[in-house]
């Protein structure tokens, strides 16, 4: 798995260039909204792939998605494919990101929701509705349309239930640090490196902090996802997050709570509580580091040449942090991916549009935009390598080097289930309401009960 991985991003990494939700763990404090119902033009025939249309012969499908405001790739996705299809006009319908998994899977199973396309925000998510029944396998579309799976590098392999296909993926993110220039600059202290273990990242922090009542300065921030201090412990080749044993997450907790309890990151009690939003953290201007994926890059990207970020407009990238051994560039891997509902009134347009997102053509698109798509050409990196508005510091471009990409949940038919339990003792651990070696303890005895073992 993990060389298959490392092939779909080796494209992207000898063109020097880069940006990436969203991922699973994209945004998350959107508040969820509510899909309207099915179309007017929808037939009962829309199940077998008859397209519903209206009196114009227009077809309209319904793609489910988070953050509509906050990601910059979805408008220019559907303008490129309404131009070129004006008969099939794509509605937007926002469902937020903090639930967005578990709004989507009520939808999916109710009625009325109308939806042709979903984005799949994650594993866990892909698997659930794959178990339910919910999504349309894609392989006699593929087949049909003589679809060449070789330009995914081996990933849909790694996605594939019991040999079919449910998903395809339009983007690929992978972990790396920001940090705002500034903040360093102000401190006197040297930026951040490519080849900064744990422990060097966590000294590097404390240098930066002040806790000096109404100036504070935060030298990292976490975001409420486990994800954000479990994935420090899984870069190193030995583990995954379906272990059953989790020892290993102990000093990557401790570490982070201590710095919880100096000031060095903001308290995750109050983060939870108000729902910050980890760009909205970023952009205020006072935090010195943050570990995030790649999606969060054409964001900045955005924001900053807008003005609206202008508190951390000098931002700049690194490689993640690795343990004392593993090679520098070693990091956590994220796809996004485009699903049709078994349900979806409108197949046959859902699967062009699907093929257009998730091909070259759509792949140009998202590249525009400062994103990595899943498929990567030598055209397309170009295109990525010289996104206005990426950092132009050597660093930066470096930081897109990876060595080791390691899928952040593997596909397994357990997995949503195991999110749940990991999702609860993180929360748990992070407010006090466990010590850690409770909260290990509470995932182990409860993942062997899930897991079977």
């Amino acid at each position: 798995m993990k060389k298959r991985l490392i092939s779909l991003m080796m494209a992207a990494v000898m063109a020097g260039s880069l940006a990436g939700c969203g991922g699973g763990a994209g945004a998350d404090t959107t508040a969820p909204g509510t899909a309207s119902g099915a179309e007017s033009g929808t037939t009962e025939g829309t199940q077998t792939g008859t397209q519903a249309q209206d009196a114009s012969g227009q077809s309209t499908i319904k793609w489910a998605m988070w953050d509509k405001d906050l990601t910059a790739y979805y408008k220019p996705l559907i303008e490129a494919f309404e131009s070129g299809n004006p008969d099939i006009k794509v509605e937007m319908v926002d469902l937020g990101s903090s639930d967005y998994n578990t709004v989507l899977t009520t939808q999916l199973t109710g009625s009325g929701s109308g939806f042709d396309v979903v984005s799949i925000k994650d594993t866990p998510g892909y698997t659930t509705l794959v178990n339910k029944g919910i999504l349309e396998p894609l392989d006699s579309y593929i087949e049909k349309a003589g679809v060449d799976l070789s330009g995914y590098k081996g990933l849909t392999d790694q996605i594939a239930v019991d040999g079919k296909l449910y998903e395809l993926p339009f983007k690929s993110d992978f972990w790396v640090i920001y940090y705002n220039k500034d903040i360093f600059d102000k401190a006197g202290v040297e930026y951040p490196t490519n080849d900064m273990t744990f422990e060097q990242y966590d000294e590097l922090a404390g240098r930066i902090a002040n806790t000096e009542p109404g100036q504070e300065v935060y030298g990292s921030h976490y975001h409420t996802w486990r994800s954000t201090v479990q994935m420090f412990a899984m870069l190193d080749g030995k583990h995954t997050i379906l272990d059953g044993k989790y020892d290993f997450l102990k000093p990557y907790y401790e570490t982070i709570l201590k710095e919880q309890e100096d000031g060095i990151c903001q308290d995750y009690a109050t983060l939870k509580t108000s729902n910050l939003h980890y760009s909205g953290a970023f952009s205020q201007g006072n935090i010195g580091m943050m570990n995030m994926g790649t999606w969060f890059i054409s964001t900045l990207i955005e924001k900053v040449g807008s003005g609206e970020y202008a508190d951390c407009a000098n931002w700049a990238i690194v490689k993640y942090p690795h343990a004392e051994g593993v090679e520098p560039g070693s990091t956590a891997a994220q796809i996004t991916s485009l699903a049709i509902p078994a349900s979806a009134p409108n197949k046959d347009a859902a699967w062009k549009f699907m093929q257009f997102v998730c091909g070259e053509e759509g792949a140009k698109v998202l590249a525009s935009t400062g994103n990595f798509p899943a498929i990567m050409t030598d055209d397309i990196a170009s295109d990525v390598a010289s996104t206005s508005g990426f950092p132009t510091d050597d660093a930066s471009r470096e930081a897109l080097q990876t060595a080791n990409l390691y899928l952040e949940m593997p596909v397994n038919a357990k997995s949503s289930e195991v999110e749940i339990v990991l999702n609860e003792a993180h929360d748990n651990i992070m407010t006090g309401n466990m010590t850690v070696d409770e909260g290990i303890a509470d995932m182990e005895q409860k993942v062997a009960a899930v897991l079977g073992q």
